[in-house]
């Protein structure tokens, strides 16, 4: 296993108190609920949790991007849709600011975000452009110092409640794909831009999701991030950093299911014995153990890479893939454990199964995951070539 230095180690037990005596508690009810708990996410922020790889200068605890999965992974392992909302502000919603923004952008919004007197999210996502990102329909067409964009985005976490938000909008609508595409900093509350709630979904149910709608929203031009038509490439390498927090977010899940299983497995008895003494119940809990250590590994190996400015893409989506495909193996393989309570709210297991299916959807399916790894182990084929 990787060696943690002093720093990583305290963080991880700091968010580890913090997840099993205040967030454990109340995540049935935010699931049961749908309910977005405000305060935890206030108390992240007193606790600097908000953005702890971001300099102290913008309010961020100064830490590396390691440190930020260890609190995912721990923030996952008893609540996953907490976690969500951490990756939505401050992977999606505060970074692209940081790095693509210019310096008065950086200080209007990060330190707001990063102590919590905002709450970020991001929109890239339409109803007709998911994984197919180039094929954004938002346009954002310049006058003057204004943009003025029109267009809707949809599965937008923290969306209800975010104050800002990184969205992107083809400022250029006569080029092909991915050109063309520009990257803003939009506000709560600008005329013309209205938000609608998200309907019910089938976990992370204590994380917010909404549909945002622009009808000649104006855009002061200092609010683009990066210059004009390569915004793009904001999103992909937002993107790039943000599967290895999902990558952490699937390890958290796996791990909460594997130590509910084990628990379980000792105390339930079957035939006078523990059931965790049978061989098929046994090998499950073996399988789970030896595939969560493999995703954790790989996760922190791709946070490390990122730590060390070296390209990460490749590593990240496969982080992601691994991770979570390995949380919905881990997760199955909990509820038989328990059996008939599994089945059953009861328990959190059904609640772990119900969260990690979004891993392996958000910020990019197992399918694109593959895509991209594929891509990079044989390279780009260009067509007739």
């Amino acid at each position: 296993m990787l060696e943690l230095s002093e720093t990583q180690e305290m963080i991880r037990a700091t968010v580890r108190e913090f997840a099993e005596k205040e967030v454990a508690p109340k995540a049935a009810e935010i699931d049961r609920t749908q309910r977005f708990p405000v305060e935890t996410f206030r108390r992240m922020a007193e606790l600097g949790l908000l953005a702890i790889p971001l300099p102290e200068e913008y309010g961020g605890a100064g830490a590396d991007y390691l440190s930020y999965v260890l609190a995912m992974e721990e923030l996952a392992r008893v609540c996953a849709s907490t976690a969500l909302t951490l990756a939505a502000h401050y992977s999606l919603g505060t970074w692209p600011i940081y790095g693509f923004g210019s310096e008065a952008t950086k200080r209007r919004y990060i330190p707001d975000l990063a102590g919590g007197r905002k709450i970020g999210a991001y929109g890239l996502t339409e109803p007709n452009a998911g994984s197919d990102a180039g094929g954004t329909r938002t346009t954002a067409i310049r006058k003057g110092d204004r943009y003025i964009l029109n267009g809707s985005k949809t599965f937008i976490t923290n969306g209800t409640y975010a104050d800002s938000f990184v969205v992107s909008a083809k400022s250029d609508p006569s080029a092909q794909g991915s050109r063309g595409i520009s990257a803003f900093v939009l506000e709560k509350g600008w005329k013309g831009f209205t938000v609608q709630k998200g309907k019910e979904k089938l976990g992370m149910r204590g994380s917010d999701w909404a549909e945002l709608y622009f009808q000649d929203v104006e855009v002061p031009v200092e609010n683009r991030l990066a210059p004009e038509h390569q915004g793009f490439q904001v999103f992909m390498k937002t993107l790039d950093a943000g599967r290895i927090s999902i990558g952490a977010l699937g390890v958290g899940i796996a791990q909460g299911a594997l130590e509910a299983a084990t628990a379980h497995a000792r105390e339930r008895k079957a035939f006078g014995q523990p059931i965790g003494s049978f061989q098929a119940v046994g090998n499950m809990i073996a399988d789970m153990a030896t595939e969560v250590r493999a995703a954790r590994l790989l996760v922190y190996s791709a946070a490390k890479l990122k730590d060390e400015g070296k390209p990460h893409t490749a590593e990240g989506a496969m982080a992601k893939l691994f991770s979570s495909e390995v949380a919905m193996r881990a997760t199955h393989s909990a509820i038989q454990v328990y059996g008939g309570y599994g089945f059953v709210n009861e328990y959190p297991v059904e609640r772990f199964y119900r969260d990690a299916k979004l891993c392996e959807i958000g910020e990019g399916t197992s399918e694109i995951q593959r895509i991209v790894i594929a891509r990079h182990v044989l390279g780009r084929f260009e067509e007739g070539g």
